[in-house]
């Protein structure tokens, strides 16, 4: 059906304005279910055909307040995830009061639980020196990729191989990085991330000496593949860590510390690597690896704990009100048990509730006449408890087929037979309830109960007064039942708090009954989700561009016309250090403003396709610093200008980093973990890995003039492919939601 002219022309008119405000009040009321028609446009991004509710969308309600769209549609985890998802939430009613920062100015999120052992309660000095001991582990691997950028030549004269050949050590260490995301991020959310962090250091340290004392060059290649499956988890791990120790107002500053540790390893470990390869030669580079590597081990043993903490909502202690759809849901079933005569026995509570629940509160008084109150002989009591349970049994039989049905609320209560089964849940009718004529009842829901799984189901309907927590998005359903509880944290909330020394435990078991192999796999789904193979592409070239005139550095300036001696070759890597610290410092910044003006402008409807905005002085900035790096490179021009340009290309690739992250997260913000495990599988193994096998040969043959104008070319032919993605991208997700590829597997 064609859409209305009126309702199409206004968002139209003024859609592709990005900044100011609108001046009709029907396009915002369109933007708002119940109020208005959903136009067809907002802001050049086509609007989903049946639904504005797309997950990845935000309503910015208050400056410190925000509502995120959606999250009724979004399918349900199947499986853990390395990385607590936040979810910001609405407000919900009174309950008890949120803990807060000791200035009382800040609400904790996620809130931390009653326990010393609950990492968020750790000391601050302990959490701080977990993220040095991490950031300096990271700072080094970080830096392995480009270790013998300026040493290639002396490496192929000692081999007797082309400088082509010896590319293959970065090209195959990436390699080893892109299949070791893969292996240690489902073995860090399966078994921890500690023993991964010290497994990895260990591998890290054995195979620096073994490219130390490598006597072919095969060794040295198969050296650097094992030592890229070591680093690996330097890439997957360490913002899992942060998310899981910090506070949500305390992760920006150390995220911000680990990147820039991060950062600094990408360019000065080179650096220092080149000083090493003039006056030590190349072998002493990994000698001098293995050391600082073992200290960073050292630290990791000392200083990084296990960090994992299952935050799934679990029953309190004390009673809590029921909200208002327990209680609507409870008096349903209060009628329909009451129509069929099935009452529940005291002997059917688990004397476990009451010890967990404390007393239970006397009922009020019922003003009903004719109420006959009497004690039963044990023989009646005996032949009623039979009755009533053989009722009962009768009465799950005849509703196990209501369950599936969408007219049955989704929090109908069914009573637990067996005492041993998962412990239920206690609801209870509402006191005050105007339904005077109901005797009231006490029943127990289970908890492990089937429900249906698709998103438009009546569970949906169900969920829309509930608000998930911080981490609350990343838990399986199966997690929701207090006896599948993870053991592993379900031992140490009542614990006393654990010693520096029994900290230091290497290994806590399996942490959660995940299959291995489903979670490895999930990752290599996400590649069918449009935003996240955009992502994956812009940044694997924002990456991979760097690593691509790492391994011609060699061949422009010591074989070149500039005939640099290795340290010389070394000092270069300033140049993209100051470039990648002002690109991640501007990046943020410029994306939030033109993120915030365009939200403003589309009503305060925040879409995750509006990051997609920085790809133009991405674009600008990468090609024009890849042309100019070739080009002045092949006409000889005063070495400082390559440099510059080297600079330029990795503010430019700084920036698309950024914008490839942020918008990959914002569109499915509960598969983080997942995705930037698949950013990185495609930068180190599609793009790391294939450019090495051919790239210097290339620059060999054709010079870097020509080489570095087709990648460029090639950047902007990539880069392009923003402009349908921002057009498509919101229809895109909702496409993922209904096909839920991710869940289905």
């Amino acid at each position: 059906m064609a859409p209305d002219p009126e309702a199409g022309s206004t968002p139209q008119k003024g859609g592709w304005r990005l900044f100011g405000r609108s001046s009709t009040r029907e396009q915002d009321n369109a933007e708002i279910p119940g109020r208005g028609r959903l136009p067809k446009w907002n802001m050049g991004i086509l609007n989903d055909r049946e639904t504005i509710e797309v997950p990845g969308s935000v309503l910015l309600l208050a400056a410190d307040h925000n509502e995120p769209l959606g999250l009724r549609n979004a399918p349900a985890r199947t499986s853990h995830s390395s990385i607590p998802t936040a979810v910001i939430r609405p407000p919900e009613p009174p309950q008890d009061e949120k803990k807060k920062t000791s200035d009382g100015k800040i609400i904790l999120e996620p809130q931390p639980e009653e326990s010393a052992n609950d990492p968020l309660n750790w000391p601050t000095w302990r959490r701080d020196s977990a993220l040095l001991s991490l950031g300096l582990f990271c700072m080094v691997g970080g830096g392995m990729t480009p270790l013998l950028a300026a040493g290639f030549t002396d490496v192929a004269k000692e081999f007797d191989v082309s400088v082509s050949s010896v590319s293959l050590t970065t090209g195959l260490y990436m390699l080893g990085m892109g299949l070791g995301s893969v292996i240690f991020s489902p073995t860090a959310i399966l078994y921890g991330k500690r023993p991964v962090y010290l497994f990895g250091a260990l591998l890290f340290v054995l195979t620096s000496v073994w490219c130390a004392v490598s006597k072919s060059f095969v060794s040295l290649v198969l050296g650097r593949i094992f030592q890229g499956i070591a680093v690996s988890p330097v890439e997957c791990l360490p913002s899992a860590t942060i998310a899981e120790i910090f506070f949500l107002h305390e992760r920006a500053y150390r995220i911000g510390i680990y990147t820039l540790l991060l950062l600094g390893g990408k360019n000065l470990v080179p650096l220092v690597s080149a000083a090493v390869i003039e006056s030590l030669g190349w072998r002493w580079t990994f000698w001098v690896v293995a050391m600082v590597v073992g200290f960073c081990g050292f630290l990791l043993f000392l200083f990084v704990p296990e960090t994992f903490w299952d935050r799934v909502p679990h029953p309190r202690k004390k009673s809590s009100r029921p909200n208002f759809f327990r209680r609507m849901s409870s008096k349903q079933h209060i009628r329909r048990s009451d129509a069929a005569g099935v009452s529940v026995p005291p002997s059917a509570l688990p004397s476990a509730r009451h010890s967990e629940e404390g007393p239970t509160p006397a009922p009020a008084a019922n003003h009903r006449r004719n109420v006959h109150v009497g004690f039963a002989t044990d023989t009646e009591e005996h032949h009623a408890q039979k009755d009533r349970e053989a009722a009962t049994r009768q009465e799950i039989s005849e509703k196990s087929d209501e369950l599936h049905d969408p007219s049955v609320p989704m929090t109908a209560g069914i009573l637990a037979e067996d005492s041993h089964a998962a412990r239920p849940e206690l609801i209870t009718q509402d006191p005050s309830s105007s339904d005077n004529s109901t005797k009231p009842h006490v029943f127990y829901m289970p908890d492990n109960i089937e429900k249906p799984k698709s998103p438009y189901s009546s569970e949906r309907f169900a969920r829309q007064d509930h608000h998930e927590t911080d981490t609350e998005s990343q838990s399986v359903a199966s997690s929701r039942a207090v006896g599948s509880r993870v053991p592993y944290t379900a031992a140490l909330r009542d614990q006393p708090a654990k010693s520096f020394v029994q900290q230091l435990k290497p290994f806590h078991g399996r942490l959660n009954k995940d299959k291995w192999h489903k979670v490895a796999i999930r990752p290599l789904i996400l590649f069918s989700y449009p935003a996240v193979l955009w992502s994956a592409i812009v940044y694997a070239c924002s990456v991979g561009w760097l690593i691509v005139i790492s391994e011609s550095v060699a061949v422009i300036y010591r074989e070149g016309h500039y005939e640099f001696n290795a340290l010389q070759t070394g000092l270069v890597y300033i140049s993209p250090f100051v470039g990648g610290i002002l690109g991640t410092a501007v990046a943020g910044k410029v994306s939030d403003v033109i993120v915030k003006a365009m939200a403003r402008r589309n009503g305060g409807l925040y879409e995750p396709e509006f990051r997609l905005v920085m790809a133009l002085p991405v674009a600008i900035t990468t090609v024009i610093g890849l042309m100019g790096f070739g080009w002045s490179a092949q006409l000889g021009d005063h070495w400082i200008v390559p440099t510059v340009f080297f600079g330029v290309v990795s503010f430019g690739c700084s920036l698309g980093s950024t914008t490839s992250i942020t918008f990959c997260v914002d569109s499915y913000r509960q598969y983080a973990g997942e995705a930037l495990v698949t950013l990185n599988f495609s930068k180190n193994i599609f793009h790391g890995l294939v450019f090495s096998l051919f790239v210097t040969g290339w620059l060999t043959d054709d010079g870097p003039k020509t080489v570095f104008i087709w990648i460029g070319i090639i950047q902007l032919i990539l880069l392009f492919l923003t402009i349908p993605m921002y057009i498509y991208g919101k229809r895109a997700r909702m496409w993922t939601v209904r096909k839920n590829f991710m869940e289905k597997f």
